[in-house]
């Protein structure tokens, strides 16, 4: 039998191992008693595997637990450099390569503003780090393109620069930048970037709902979970879910067509428009291009819309977000989706807590959704959220607006779409912005990543029961 690969890289299944354990733990109560067995149980045995040595990776071990269970509380962002884990990428920068020939024009020299290039006896170009100031110019006029810029993954990753390095070469976030899509998170090779878990939190809200029975625990998943646990069919994810002690399993699809009808009108009601549903876009928007907060939708997204209706039909209820996205675990501490949002949970997360339970979704019967239709299910991918609203307006009636819908597929897309936009130059009267590669289906949360996840989200979507937006919106009582 084929060995069954959950996740995408061995980064990945080492951050999964250690949230497995402790939420193992933590099911069973007696995790502060066995926080030090941990680091012993993921790195085994007297010989490194990882690392320069066992006891190395047990203290990185270590500090990957104090994420699991929550992080640094004094620190607001949810995404954490391990510094004792950063220590083995180069500084990068621009650097001369075997490619020069020594040519005789020198025009690296020439063009250096701050006489950071020499040459050695072969006439080979030498940067003086102490001197460059990293502006480039040396590699563009180089005409072997012998001069590379080598940057650190992490760096390369973050396309809102919010990644320096700090002193002793570890990485540094700047939370001021810091849109928390966990892009460094994913693309780290060691590591060393994680994002906080609040899988005690929801743990915890099941526990104690299961002893007093005073509240009901609902999820409410991302449609972006149809492209995930491959393994598995997608009702049995839903049954698995089920099996951890969720009183209900809820698509945010839902929530999402309930937002594109109510998008709609705004967006026809303003003229112009940037989409509210995805959480890193929207903070990018406000950090970067203040000046077009206000065109933000008033909407809130999918996840805390659908929250806040299951509050009002059951307000003892605790509600549980489980998706794709690490920027979700910033929104949904922000002031008005705190009411309706209890927690969030990424689908690794939630990988981890299927397996701390030893429960074989496989082995499930498997309990159908049937919450959303098809154009809410899209939101998903890149497109989607368009495609919605251009159906929402036709069910509404709508047909004296030319909606001009501009789709930004990642953050460096919604930065041009949004510069466009600042300088009234942009050839479109709505932005929907997600500053994932693909949209949620490429999460820094994600098990898994790729164009297949795209098909998965679009099939998925065809199989909605609900073939209009207000064919599902229009069955909301089902919680009453």
């Amino acid at each position: 039998m084929a060995k069954i690969r959950k996740f995408d890289t061995k980064v990945q299944h080492l951050k999964y191992k250690v949230l497995r354990e402790v939420a193992r733990y933590a099911w069973q109560g007696t995790l502060a008693e066995n926080l030090l067995n941990i680091p012993e149980i993921i790195v085994p045995g007297k010989q490194p595997t990882m690392r320069c040595c066992v006891y190395k990776e047990r203290a990185v071990v270590a500090e990957r637990i104090k994420l699991a269970m929550g992080g640094d509380k004094f620190n607001p962002n949810v995404i954490e450099v391990i510094d004792i884990a950063c220590d083995e990428c180069p500084m990068g920068g621009y650097e001369v390569s075997a490619a020069c020939r020594g040519c005789l024009a020198h025009r690296c020299e020439d063009v250096c503003k701050r006489g950071a290039i020499t040459f050695d006896e072969h006439q080979k170009a030498h940067i003086d780090k102490s001197k460059c100031i990293e502006c480039g110019q040396c590699a563009k006029v180089c005409p072997y393109s012998a001069i590379t810029n080598n940057k650190r993954p992490c760096e390369s990753a973050c396309k809102v620069k919010a990644i320096t390095m700090g002193e002793t070469k570890e990485a540094k976030i700047d939370n001021d930048k810091c849109i928390s899509c966990g892009a460094c998170v994913y693309q780290c090779p060691w590591g060393a970037i994680n994002d906080k878990s609040f899988i005690l939190d929801v743990i915890d809200l099941i526990r104690h709902s299961d002893d007093n029975k005073k509240y009901k625990v609902y999820a409410i998943v991302a449609p972006s979970i149809s492209s995930q646990f491959t393994y598995a069919k997608m009702p049995q994810v839903t049954s698995g879910i089920k099996e951890l002690g969720f009183y209900t399993v809820i698509e945010a699809a839902l929530g999402a067509d309930m937002v594109a009808l109510s998008e709609a009108r705004e967006l026809v009601e303003k003229g112009f428009l940037t989409s509210s549903c995805c959480p890193a876009f929207v903070t990018y928007v406000r950090n970067q291009f203040p000046d077009l907060a206000p065109h933000i939708s008033h909407n809130l997204s999918p996840m805390a819309a659908l929250a806040k209706y299951i509050k009002s039909t059951d307000p003892d209820s605790k509600v549980v977000f489980i998706g794709p996205c690490t920027a979700k675990k910033m929104e949904f501490q922000q002031d008005e989706p705190s009411r309706y949002v209890d927690s969030v949970i990424t689908f690794e997360e939630l990988q981890a807590l299927f397996d701390s339970k030893d429960l074989d979704i496989t082995t499930l019967p498997g309990t159908d959704l049937d919450n959303a239709s098809y154009y809410g299910r899209i939101f998903a991918r890149v497109g989607g959220l368009s495609d919605a609203v251009v159906q929402s307006l036709k069910e509404q009636g709508i047909d004296n607006f030319d909606l001009k819908a501009v789709p930004c597929d990642g953050i460096e897309a919604c930065r041009v779409a949004l510069l466009k936009a600042s300088k009234r130059v942009l050839d479109g009267n709505f932005i929907e912005g997600m500053a994932c590669t693909g949209g949620c289906i490429g999460g820094a949360g994600c098990l898994t990543h790729g164009e297949k996840n795209k098909a998965d989200v679009d099939r998925y979507g065809r199989e909605a029961m609900e073939k209009t937006i207000k064919d599902a919106t229009d069955v909301l009582t089902m919680f009453d």
